[in-house]
């Protein structure tokens, strides 16, 4: 029997010459972008591209960001949040329009990867929703919703990606700094997270390296073992 947290073999491709051809601005906070990647490699939910800019004068810079489509969509989707000492995000933010073209590099990642093809749980923070939401969607696409049970977590409601598609499949959300629902503020716990888990499945934990040892304490605290857990942190470039 293959066990439920081996690493499955996760596809990998390399630069690329992406198209722009939505841009959106859900939050004053956020853009979504969707790009047309021709010959792009198709990916697994969980694994991310890096997107690389190139200034006049050669300069370049570059930030790793997570899928939020689906292996099925025909175009890439990130949502990525406005940061205002981030060279890429404000740039992705303020100044990329249909019809532009960007360097990307992708898909990357093999341990924080979800086929579909047995339950799992995600516990993020943040932006780090957004893996997630390419996990749900693909179930969706697979026509196993069942097999994927979320939480995420925000100070607000406005720093979450996709707030409305996470509420609509029942994923459990906990704001910090106000009430959601008959939720009252508050951080997850323990309590809330232990209904949630499959035994044997893998969690997939997402978000700043305080949220990633935060929830992964929770989960250790309701048994689950270390082994079962991935963990993809993320924080501001060097």
């Amino acid at each position: 029997m293959t066990d439920a947290v081996t690493e499955t073999r996760a596809p990998a491709g390399g630069w690329r010459t992406a198209v722009v051809r939505e841009v959106a601005h859900p939050t004053p906070r956020s853009v979504v972008l969707r790009l047309e990647v021709p010959d792009r490699v198709d990916h697994l939910p969980g694994q991310h591209y890096v997107i690389r800019l190139t200034a006049d004068d050669g300069y370049r810079a570059q930030r790793s960001y997570s899928l939020a489509s689906p292996p099925g969509d025909p175009l890439l989707e990130f949502w990525i949040e406005r940061l205002d000492e981030g060279e890429v995000s404000t740039f992705l933010a303020d100044g990329v329009e249909p019809g532009d073209e960007l360097d990307v590099r992708g898909p990357i990642g093999g341990w924080f990867v979800w086929d579909g093809t047995g339950p799992a749980c995600g516990v993020a923070g943040g932006s780090g929703a957004v893996p997630l939401v390419s996990m749900l969607r693909h179930a969706r696409d697979v026509g196993r919703p069942d097999l994927l049970r979320l939480a995420v977590s925000a100070r607000a409601l406005a720093d979450l990606p996709y707030p409305d598609e996470l509420a609509a499949v029942g994923a459990l959300i906990a704001v910090t700094r106000e009430p959601y629902g008959e939720r009252p503020a508050g951080r997850l716990t323990a309590a809330e997270l232990a209904p949630l888990l499959v035994p044997d499945a893998p969690v997939f934990v997402c978000g700043s390296a305080a949220f990633a040892e935060g929830a992964s304490e929770l989960l250790m605290d309701v048994g689950v073992p270390a082994r079962q857990v991935r963990v993809e942190r993320f924080g501001p470039s060097g």
